[in-house]
């Protein structure tokens, strides 16, 4: 048997397996998303409904904690780029009750939670979930921030809500929320070149020189968010994203839109 042959069979097996195993993985990061889950914290706020609170937003950096710099938590490096800006980067304290970490403070008439989860990132819905009922926050006041394969680095862009598209931190908030209306702020990472595996990829450190273009995003994807979240325009659910069915328990999921605001770095 030729090199090529027997590489050629290597390929098709690998390929035969590779569904049916994303498959399983997918299965059991939905059993530990319910499972965590069980008991979510008492409102902060007892005996207000969320009518009451729509001047409440929450902005949330997903990402996997203690790996601060690496590309798939590039979303808690802009949220705390936001903490500074708000001029509370220090406030961080540590919150059992949302398994994470969190700002509360005032921007305008809107009170703000800033979330960074301390879970992994496939299951970092968990944390949004929780801090979302603690804070009586509903899900189209929750911002996400997270990394983007599809943009290259230097590129971001607000999505109103709709399909994960195969991000498994966004994914498990869809999940954990049984709702795909959250917007996002979108921070371009690119793909990898050549045969780097992208898990490998998204967990590398930036470059020097991509930091030197991070470092720019950062700011004004952050100016961007501000806009958005202080718009005077009422923020009702998109009709880009929509509830999933609770009864039925199946995800009726929006086709995906484009971002509708975009800078380049020149």
């Amino acid at each position: 048997m030729s090199n090529t042959t027997a590489r050629g069979i290597w390929a098709a097996v690998t390929q035969a397996f590779k569904r049916p195993m994303a498959l399983i993985r997918r299965m059991i990061t939905k059993f530990i998303n319910r499972v965590l889950m069980s008991t979510l914290p008492s409102p902060k706020m007892a005996g207000q409904t969320i009518v009451d609170c729509t001047r409440r937003k929450m902005v949330v950096g997903l990402g996997n904690p203690g790996m601060n710099g690496s590309r798939h938590s590039v979303g808690m490096a802009v949220l705390t780029t936001l903490a500074e800006r708000l001029g509370a980067p220090d406030s961080w304290r540590s919150d059992r009750q949302v398994s994470g970490e969190v700002i509360v403070t005032q921007l305008e008439d809107i009170q703000l939670v800033l979330l960074r989860p301390k879970l992994l990132m496939n299951i970092n819905g968990v944390s949004v979930a929780k801090a979302a009922s603690k804070y009586l926050i509903s899900p189209e006041h929750i911002f996400l921030i997270h990394d983007e394969l599809d943009k290259p680095l230097g590129k971001f862009g607000i999505k109103h809500g709709g399909s994960a598209r195969g991000h498994n931190g966004v994914r498990s908030c869809v999940d954990c929320l049984q709702t795909d209306v959250m917007p996002r702020l979108r921070i371009g990472i690119g793909r990898p070149s050549g045969k780097t595996p992208v898990d490998r990829y998204v967990l590398a450190r930036f470059s020097q020189e991509e930091q030197k273009v991070l470092d720019s995003v950062m700011k004004q994807s952050v100016d961007v968010l501000l806009t958005y979240i202080t718009d005077s325009q009422p923020q009702t659910s998109p009709a880009e994203g929509r509830r999933a069915s609770r009864k039925n328990k199946a995800r009726t999921i929006s086709p995906p839109q484009d971002t509708t605001e975009e800078q380049k770095q020149s």
